[in-house]
């Protein structure tokens, strides 16, 4: 069996082809809703600066952005209820999946408490301002703000279910749902247009509103199908002395720990080029990372698919390496990569009215990251277990300074591409790298503890 672990088996399975449709499904959801939420986004746009103006526009984006920098807010219960869903033979019927939501759902609710004590704590005080700064308006700024937290603090719960449709298999279903929150928001709009309203303080609640109704739609398509589930989970929560939820900090724990790290180590490229670099590198940055945001948005639905592939495969005592599919998305994320690298010259002049130039620096250092990230994102769904969460906590803690000091010392050399080069590069020592080398160790270990089945390539 150990043989069979280094020379993975090539042929593919049936099972390995219906890997793929949920896959392709998912990429090709993605790209279609990031189409039509793109084309409404403008419309929507469009109809705020016009009827409310440029300071009730800078508000509602500085307002949608408070959401993104509370990626703890869910404590990393999303892993525990994706794995538990995914592992188990029949959702609906195990106590354990039904122990976990409970468990999931009374952590999210206290976490929710807690940041709307929080947001109470800072209107009350009348410090909105100096967390978020001079975009907010004078007068509906701070209650806005509230209102804002509150309604995203009520979204956290509906939001379990959507890790549901994941696990069930349902991932397209899931970001078509998504995509609604777009469509939403631009009829909002439409309607404080139509009414005559005036000032605009409060659109940014309509957008975290569509988010709530969106995310409660999740809930209703992935309980509708585990019968009964959901009675029982309501039943429970409330019984905090005589039913108690399982133990999730497991995989909860290291969870959270990576949802947070790794994006503030991605997020640091904007604080260094502002820092080092001029107005116009930042543009050409920002402008290239929303092109390249296309792809690696569609990497990610398209790979999330592959959790509960591996989570079954795990459950079945069943070996099943990642490194095909690893293969696989490194050569399509470097083709997808490459096109739109060798169309930017076309598109940016395009998209930005030739205010906006984007060098070869920060085109290529972008493909190399998405082609990185693509090929990281098999071995990252392998390794969601309690161990392999566990396994990748120090290395993306690592990436955080690794990552600052080699763009750092990269942004003045090549400007708004160093810090990109340096993303690109941590990528591969820190995550990718430790991955090939866990993945195989872990096959390995568990060919020799006896693996039901011969080893399935991804």
């Amino acid at each position: 069996m150990t043989d069979d672990v280094a020379r993975l088996d090539a042929r593919p399975r049936t099972a390995d082809r219906g890997t793929w449709r949920p896959l392709l499904q998912s990429a090709g959801a993605k790209l279609l809703v990031t189409g039509v939420s793109g084309a409404v986004s403008l419309v929507s746009v469009r109809l705020v600066l016009e009827h409310f103006g440029v300071a009730a526009y800078a508000q509602y984006g500085l307002l949608v952005s408070v959401a993104a920098l509370l990626p703890f807010a869910d404590l990393g219960m999303g892993a525990a209820v994706t794995n538990s869903v995914a592992g188990s033979r029949s959702p609906a019927d195990d106590d354990g999946v039904r122990a976990t939501l409970v468990g999931v759902y009374r952590a999210i609710a206290l976490s929710g408490l807690v940041l709307v004590a929080a947001g109470v704590v800072l209107t009350a005080t009348g410090s909105w301002r100096a967390v978020l700064g001079d975009g907010l308006l004078p007068g509906s700024g701070p209650t806005a703000a509230l209102l804002c937290l509150v309604v995203f603090c009520l979204t956290l719960p509906l939001a379990v279910g959507q890790r549901m449709l994941t696990a069930l298999g349902r991932n397209p279903v899931r970001i078509l749902v998504q995509g609604l929150a777009s469509p939403l928001f631009a009829l909002g709009v439409l309607l404080l247009v139509l009414a005559g309203a005036r000032g605009g303080g409060y659109l940014a609640v309509l957008s975290y509103a569509g988010g709530a109704v969106v995310a409660g739609l999740g809930s209703v398509i992935a309980f509708r199908g585990l019968p009964g589930l959901a009675r029982r989970v309501a039943r429970d929560l409330p019984r905090l002395r005589r039913v108690r939820g399982a133990r999730v900090v497991d995989v909860a724990g290291p969870w959270l720990v990576l949802t947070v790290a790794f994006p503030v180590a991605m997020q640091t490229d904007r604080l260094l080029l502002s820092h080092l670099s001029s107005t116009a590198a930042l543009a050409a940055y920002g402008l290239a990372a929303s092109l390249f945001g296309i792809l690696s948005q569609t990497v990610t639905a398209a790979g999330v698919t592959l959790w509960p592939v591996f989570a079954r495969a795990r459950r079945a005592g069943q070996l099943r390496s990642p490194f095909g599919l690893a293969g696989t998305f490194l050569a399509g994320g470097a083709l997808a990569a490459t096109a739109l690298g060798l169309l930017l010259p076309l598109v940016v002049p395009l998209v930005s009215g030739g205010r906006v130039e984007v060098d070869g620096w920060l085109t290529w250092s972008f493909a190399a990251l998405v082609t990185v990230q693509a090929a990281n994102y098999p071995l990252g769904m392998y390794m969601t277990d309690a161990a392999g969460l566990r396994f990748q906590v120090p290395f993306v803690l690592a990436l955080v300074p690794v990552n600052l000091a080699l763009s750092w010392w990269l942004t003045p050399l090549l400007g708004p591409g160093g810090p990109v080069v340096g993303s690109a590069v941590t990528v591969l020592l820190c995550q990718l790298l430790p991955g090939v080398v866990y993945v195989r160790r872990d096959l390995r270990r568990r060919a020799a503890a006896g693996g039901d089945g011969a080893l399935t390539r991804g």
